[in-house]
């Protein structure tokens, strides 16, 4: 029986189903503040339908949230619609990594997900995380340790900003083309070739900047929406890995920790 895993996030909800041997379809919604129980839970109902899972085939919920208004009116929606109790990481679900944040609160939900799903991922030492989302977050593990990170603007966050303050600018993709940056010809190409290559340079250089602070090996993975997009001109991201927050959900799911990790010998 399949898991429904939730990842709530500013921009938006998004949904997947796995089971214990991977991760199976995801859909999203967008993150509507005035959402009712009800809205999500038709919602909710209605895509698993398209995939062909009935509420009654989901064995568990599990969700990050970093909109915690939303927190009870989806657990209401997933006990109503779904019949199981939605339980939320950190609060239900410890996350097996040492948070050395200085305020461990403050860390969100997605953040430590997503380093822990990348510490499972590899090897090496040291992971650096970069998510793309609402904010591009930079997030560092070594060893066992979650020791934080870094967080810089969002490309779609980034562009918003810049339309809502310039007069007639006009629809810009940010698509990296063929990968070779060109002198912009046009306003599209001007804002695009500045977006795109500005945050490849960005990634790039605050990845030297940890690494060299880290230390030993260190193995960045790229996900989030522009991931996939950005790492064919950006060297320093070695892996992406665009479903990274589900699969970390999945595995907190299955309980699997890092001692058991290491007993796979997948971690030093």
């Amino acid at each position: 029986m399949p898991a429904l895993l939730i990842d709530a996030g500013n921009t938006n909800i998004k949904f997947g189903l796995a089971e214990r041997s991977g991760l199976g379809p995801s859909f999203a919604l967008p993150t509507d503040h005035s959402a009712t129980p009800d809205s999500l839970g038709l919602s909710l109902v209605t895509a698993l339908s398209i995939h062909g899972v009935r509420p009654a085939d989901v064995e568990t919920a599990v969700a990050s949230s970093v909109v915690p208004p939303l927190n009870p009116i989806l657990a209401q929606a997933v006990s109503r619609y779904i019949g199981a109790r939605l339980r939320f990481v950190s609060v239900d679900i410890p996350v097996p990594l040492k948070n050395l944040y200085g305020r461990p609160h403050e860390v969100g939900a997605d953040r430590l997900v997503t380093a822990y799903a990348g510490r499972l991922a590899v090897s090496a030492p040291s992971v650096i995380v970069v998510d793309f989302g609402t904010a591009t977050n930079f997030d560092c593990v070594r060893d066992d340790a979650f020791l934080g990170g870094l967080i810089c603007p969002g490309m779609r966050t980034s562009l918003s900003g810049l339309v809502s303050k310039t007069a007639k600018l006009p629809h810009v993709a940010l698509d990296p083309g063929d990968g070779a940056l060109s002198i912009g010809r046009s306003t599209t190409d001007c804002i695009n070739q500045g977006f795109v290559f500005g945050f490849a340079d960005m990634v790039s250089g605050i990845t030297a900047r940890l690494m060299a602070h880290l230390g030993g090996e260190t193995h960045v993975i790229a996900t989030g929406g522009f991931a996939e997009k950005l790492a064919p001109i950006c060297p320093a991201i070695r892996d992406v890995r665009p479903e990274l927050l589900l699969e970390g959900l999945r595995q907190l799911w299955l309980g699997r920790d890092l001692d058991r990790a290491r007993r796979d010998k997948r971690l030093p």
